[in-house]
């Protein structure tokens, strides 16, 4: 996991809803600090990675947001103009609109023809060098096997010719696990864990892509050993609840269960905890990072300098 920052195109994605834009601010302002020219892209456009920045919308034109980093949200009529431009050497005054609905015409009947507008933006930047390291928030993982399968249906369906050509090169850089990883996000919670295995399967049988780590966001810490829990059941014994309530003023019942309630939801997550670790950490040999709860009541550049310094804590292991 040492060798992470190593990459040169990173894919972040999980189930929706897991932090896969804060894992990948706070990736992307660590390896800013690491002093590597970082690009973090998001691919579906929500605006949440401009919020863990607090800037303003970020937009198909990077855009520099801390020192060495820089923001941009993937646009697709965008990306197919400045395909034409730099292929085709077509005037700046030429107009898109004909050639997108066209676009949008052919996308319909060819598999993957849209996704390579997107991939093949990302794969250009790197092959160009224009960054060190380019950090992708990506769709959830339900369909990003289908974005990063897309060059090998199009060589598939096309075997000669320039289109042949521009997949070859994105498979090339897609292919090469010194380069190019996949890095998946995850809660320690029963559906997160199984759409993670079960996606790191698809991702090994589906695509050429490498799996470059796991991340377990939202770890609890653990509230009590062995000792405090012998305390803890001590004090919620009704003598003890009592003299509790006495000294606090109040009603303890509700402070005690919301400590049990902890405790509870802490062994359930490490139990899923567990099964992740076993099905990928054992059987693919892959690391996991763990990211702490963070106790917040919103998320920006606070909440991202955190995640940050967790991530440089376990890349330092």
């Amino acid at each position: 996991m040492a060798e992470l920052l190593d990459h040169k195109l990173l894919f972040v994605t999980g189930k929706g809803g897991v932090g896969k834009t804060t894992i990948t601010a706070g990736l992307g302002l660590l390896a800013a600090s690491k002093g590597k020219r970082t690009l973090v892209c998001e691919l579906d456009a929500k605006g949440d990675l401009a919020s863990s920045f607090e800037t303003g919308p970020t937009s198909f034109e990077e855009r520099e947001v801390a020192p060495r980093l820089w923001a941009m949200s993937m646009d697709t009529e965008a990306s197919l103009r400045q395909y034409l431009l730099l292929q085709l050497r077509l005037p700046r005054a030429f107009r898109i609109g004909p050639v997108a609905r066209m676009f949008d015409f052919v996308a319909q009947a060819a598999p993957g023809a849209r996704e390579i507008v997107t991939i093949g933006k990302l794969c250009w930047e790197v092959r160009e060098r224009h960054y060190d390291l380019v950090i992708v928030d990506a769709v959830a993982s339900g369909h990003m096997i289908g974005q990063l399968a897309a060059p090998q249906a199009i060589n598939r369906l096309v075997q000669v010719g320039p289109v042949r050509q521009q997949t070859g090169w994105m498979l090339e850089i897609l292919s090469n696990r010194a380069t190019t990883g996949v890095l998946v996000v995850a809660t320690p919670e029963e559906m997160p864990v199984t759409e993670t295995i079960e996606f790191v399967g698809r991702l090994k049988t589906e695509t050429t892509v490498g799996l470059a780590g796991v991340v377990v966001n939202r770890v609890l810490p653990e509230l009590f050993g062995t000792r405090e829990e012998q305390a803890f059941e001590a004090v919620c014994a009704p003598g003890s609840r009592e003299l509790l309530a006495e000294a606090i003023g109040g009603r303890a019942e509700p402070l005690l269960e919301a400590a049990r309630l902890m405790v509870k939801m802490r062994r359930s997550r490490a139990a899923h905890l567990e099964r992740l670790r076993e099905a990928i950490g054992a059987r693919d040999r892959v690391d996991l990072l763990y990211v702490p709860y963070l106790f917040l009541r919103s998320y920006g550049l606070r909440s991202t300098r955190q995640v940050a310094a967790a991530l440089a804590a376990e890349l330092e292991n």
